[in-house]
């Protein structure tokens, strides 16, 4: 099983980005999207649990969405009015967490590399 995140890059404040997760092997029932900052432990971004049910993070709701393409089982993260505080490196994951582990790191077996996103001020 392996996860193979792309789609990062620079982008201007207020820009939009479209990350890709592009996944091989078993499915999962939860993907997910993490970042880490520089000098900040890996958070949680958002995640699509059953291939319907979507969590976010507050500070991201409304701005970003995640989807996935099981036919393709690709996973998607569209992120739009972007600041410099969404800097970081996005890690896709996925896994079989129980609900009340789905935003959590430890709920998810498998993570692809990780795309910087950077966004200027």
């Amino acid at each position: 099983v392996q996860l193979q995140a792309s789609g990062g890059g620079l982008v201007q404040a207020g820009g939009s980005l479209r990350l890709t997760c592009a996944a091989s092997g078993r499915r999962f029932r939860s993907y997910g999207w993490f970042r880490q900052a520089p000098g900040k432990e890996r958070e949680f971004v958002a995640a699509i649990f059953d291939n319907a049910r979507k969590y976010y993070t507050d500070s991201v709701k409304g701005r970003f969405a995640i989807s996935r393409d099981n036919a393709e089982n690709t996973l998607y993260l569209e992120m739009n009015s972007l600041t410099p505080d969404d800097t970081a490196i996005y890690y896709c994951a996925s896994g079989d967490p129980i609900l009340t582990y789905v935003r959590a790191s430890e709920g998810y077996r498998v993570w692809g590399q990780g795309t910087l996103v950077t966004v200027s001020s």
